[in-house]
């Protein structure tokens, strides 16, 4: 959580500093967990999504949205949530080097006319290739026992 709160996110790359922009640094980053830990520690994978949500309701709450409807906000952001991390997977799967930042414009920045050639888009989707070499180099058990280290992003 730390991580997707970084302010250079915010400040410098135009990530939008409101809840959904707040909630897409969260996916983001917990796909890289997730895309870390793919064929390995699967307990840890559904506990970490578990908690992402777990988080989601206890914020809601917070906000003071209403018992009633805090089921139904955090199924549809974890609908939103599994589209972005399909579509990050299949853009990474991809050869087009483009198709990270396009799902990025996409997901993060939809309403940003200049799509995948917006600068925040491309600075993103650098910071993901980057992050999962970085996350390469950590051991799933590491990952998994809670000590996972991301790089902080570049200005």
């Amino acid at each position: 959580m730390a991580a997707a709160r970084h302010p250079r996110l915010y400040a410098d790359w135009a990530v939008p500093d409101t809840l959904d922009g707040r909630f897409d640094m969260i996916a983001l980053h917990c796909f890289l967990v997730l895309d870390r830990l793919k064929g390995a520690e699967p307990v840890f994978r559904q506990a970490l999504v578990d908690e992402v949500f777990r988080d989601m309701d206890r914020s809601l709450r917070e906000m003071g949205v209403g018992d009633l409807s805090v089921g139904k906000k955090v199924r549809k952001m974890a609908e939103v949530f599994y589209g972005r991390v399909a579509a990050y997977d299949a853009a990474l799967a991809g050869s087009d080097e483009n198709e990270l930042a396009a799902a990025i414009a996409r997901n993060v920045f939809p309403d940003d006319p200049a799509g995948p050639s917006m600068p925040g888009a491309q600075l993103l989707a650098a910071f993901v290739r980057g992050q999962r070499t970085h996350l390469a180099g950590q051991t799933p058990a590491a990952i998994a026992a809670g000590r996972i280290d991301f790089k902080e992003p570049e200005p």
